[in-house]
């Protein structure tokens, strides 16, 4: 399934009376796991990968997805970390009565919230890439924080990172390769974790359990 960072995603299949409201980048591990568990319940909506760049976007995307849906749906569940929000997303969500997956970014949900938090301290000064990120690491950072006009931002906006870190997805070689060529493009070390998905999958799965008829 190819995803483009810079549109937003559907993904309805059957009567889906769930829906869930994702951030782009996710859209190809969740219509994966839908499919590989067959779960029925779900429909699918994502805003642009690229809002992470301006997390601003996010909360104001997220309310206006819900307000058009939630009439639609038995329940609505959201596929966010904080993202950069400040907890304005946490905050519209309680107001809104929706709930959303735990971490405070996709890295540390991928990773497992918990195995994430434990290892902070080392990885204080990591960036961090997933598959999708290793996959689109030119289009979504290099060109879109404009490093590729300007090659002096580099050193600017990542002077204080040591390493990269790949949390995987799914084991896959020419993924390997871009986000090594993207820690060499960074001048950073390179760290490779196979992580799966996650907390994404325990969130989903406890999701469609308490959500069937």
């Amino acid at each position: 399934m190819q995803v483009d960072p810079s549109d937003s995603y559907e993904f309805t299949k059957g009567k889906g009376d769930v829906l869930l409201i994702a951030c782009g980048a996710l859209a190809r591990e969740i219509v994966d796991l839908i499919e590989a568990n067959r779960w029925t319940a779900f429909d699918v909506t994502c805003l642009p990968a690229k809002w992470h760049n301006t997390p601003d976007k996010i909360t104001p995307g997220v309310r206006d997805k819900i307000r058009a849906n939630k009439d639609k749906y038995r329940k609505i569940y959201v596929l966010y970390g904080d993202c950069g929000t400040g907890g304005h997303l946490d905050a519209m969500l309680e107001e809104e009565g929706a709930e959303r997956i735990e971490g405070p970014h996709c890295y540390s949900f991928f990773s497992g919230n918990t195995l994430f938090e434990e290892r902070a301290e080392e990885d204080m000064t990591a960036f961090f890439l997933t598959d999708y990120l290793a996959r689109h690491f030119d289009k979504l950072i290099w060109q879109g924080l404009g490093m590729d006009r300007h090659p002096d931002l580099r050193d600017l906006y990542f002077a204080n990172y040591t390493k990269v870190i790949y949390f995987a997805q799914v084991e896959d070689d020419t993924l390997k390769a871009l986000a090594e060529a993207a820690a060499e493009k960074l001048g950073l070390e390179y760290e490779y974790r196979f992580s799966g998905f996650g907390d994404l999958e325990s969130f989903m799965r406890q999701s469609a359990t308490s959500t069937a008829r």
